[in-house]
């Protein structure tokens, strides 16, 4: 709790950290009255935190440290279809000659449908993007080389078949991979996602000493997230940015759950040092004004 007074008629009593709830309270009553106030708001807040799941307090100090535009994402993957989550139910378009089809041009634009709702899908909704069906483990490396769109991209020169080996994968295939907000999940998810900012990129590299930076395909950096443990930021892919129609200067990052509360409690400081300093780089460079 803090206690701020903004004028003779005024104080402020912010409650959490960060601060979930704002009250502007008479100062001369909380001179009179003040242990009774204090200690009435902070049970008011104190129940308004127990009411609110652990999902739902990451999801929000993530989304409050970091500013994203976008909350964050939960990914689990599933040994059997859960009955409790809605499946996704997507019309499939017509396949390709050599069979590709799915509910998505690409497992990735699931990421964008997560920010709205919380589904599962099932192995052939992702059947349209060989490389993301790769890297999530739901076909191998000689169904994928065998595709159409491994061989467009090869021929392009985007990438060469040599290193389809060494893309990180997902080792077990899953029956159903459900996708959601963090704030919605009711179970540990394996993996969360976060699209991300150039700033927000670097504060998160300030909190996570051994974060990774990685290129195409984006969506390797699930796979390096669930089966090795280690937080990615990936700077994107073409084949992603096009068929997800993220922004240019968005980047993804996936971070393994089991680490997540070490990560938000690493960006409280990580964030209150670079507010601190903002504030001294910006009187300093008044002087250059």
């Amino acid at each position: 709790m803090n206690i701020r007074t903004c004028r003779t008629t005024e104080a402020v009593l912010s409650i959490g950290n960060p601060p979930l709830l704002h009250l502007r309270i008479n100062p001369f009553a909380l001179a009179s009255h003040g242990v009774q106030r204090v200690k009435y708001h902070y049970r008011l807040y104190s129940q308004l935190e127990s009411n609110m799941s652990t999902y739902e307090s990451l999801s929000e100090k993530l989304q409050s440290h970091l500013g994203l535009a976008h909350p964050p994402i939960a990914i689990t993957f599933c040994e059997s279809t859960p009955s409790d989550v809605p499946e996704l139910g997507a019309d499939y378009p017509a396949p390709t000659e050599d069979g590709r089809t799915g509910a998505v041009a690409a497992g990735c634009v699931f990421w964008i449908k997560a920010s709205e709702a919380t589904f599962a899908t099932k192995p052939s909704d992702h059947g349209n993007c060989s490389v993301g069906s790769l890297t999530h483990g739901l076909i191998s490396l000689e169904e994928a080389a065998e595709h159409s769109d491994v061989q467009a991209i090869c021929e392009a020169n985007w990438v060469t078949p040599e290193i389809f080996p060494h893309i990180p994968t997902v080792s077990k295939k899953p029956e159903a991979i459900v996708y959601g907000p963090l704030s919605e999940a009711t179970k540990n998810p394996h993996v969360v996602l976060l699209r991300l900012l150039a700033r927000q990129a670097m504060q998160l590299h300030a909190a996570i000493p051994d974060l990774r930076f990685e290129g195409k395909p984006q969506c390797h950096i699930i796979p390096i997230a669930h089966e090795h443990q280690e937080p990615s930021v990936s700077v994107g892919c073409m084949l992603s940015r096009v068929r997800t129609g993220m922004g240019n200067s968005e980047m993804t990052c996936a971070i393994p759950f089991d680490r997540l509360s070490e990560v938000v409690a690493q960006l409280e400081s990580v964030c209150a040092a670079d507010r601190l300093v903002a504030a001294y780089a910006s009187q300093d460079k008044v002087r250059f004004n």
